[in-house]
């Protein structure tokens, strides 16, 4: 596991996450810079997909990104922590690294999944990133590199310090 302050749009990697939103059509935040950085393509690929669901996760081809893929996932919106948020944060977790190991990939960059407008706590939206994707490399996992890509300096003190 590897925390950087980078731009997620520009990484080599052979995925990156997109925190998206349920139609996957783009957004602001990261989704917004993906779908820009990625061009026409990517959207035309999400509107065949038809959406994601709350916790689960898609695959894209790069398109004109650096990254061969785009994984989506859509984080929940913060409710106070009562109506489910840190489960389905972690499956957003879950299942992207299920994805990525589907299609036998060895590097993915993460961001702060749900922490922009969606209002989660970015303390404890970390710890769950960093828990579950510890409890995933301890498996027989073909990733061998896992970044927790931070869009501020002030983020990625946090992941260091939780790491």
């Amino acid at each position: 596991m590897r925390v950087l302050e980078a731009d997620i749009t520009t990484l080599e990697l052979d995925a990156i996450v997109n925190a998206a939103n349920e139609t996957l059509l783009g957004g602001g935040g990261v989704d917004g810079a993906i779908h820009r950085a990625a061009g026409a393509g990517l959207l035309e690929a999400c509107k065949s997909i038809r959406g994601c669901p709350t916790g689960e996760a898609r695959i894209t081809k790069g398109f004109l990104l650096p990254s061969r893929f785009v994984i989506h996932t859509v984080g929940p919106i913060w409710h106070g922590g009562n109506e489910n948020e840190p489960e389905m944060l972690a499956s957003c977790y879950r299942n992207s690294l299920e994805v990525a190991q589907k299609h036998e990939l060895r590097s993915i960059g993460f961001p702060s999944i749900s922490t922009g407008v969606y209002g989660y706590p970015k303390k404890e939206a970390a710890l769950i990133a960093i828990r579950e994707v510890r409890s995933f490399l301890e498996q027989d996992s073909l990733l061998k590199m896992v970044q927790f890509v931070c869009f501020s300096k002030a983020d990625m003190d946090l992941y260091r310090n939780l790491l």
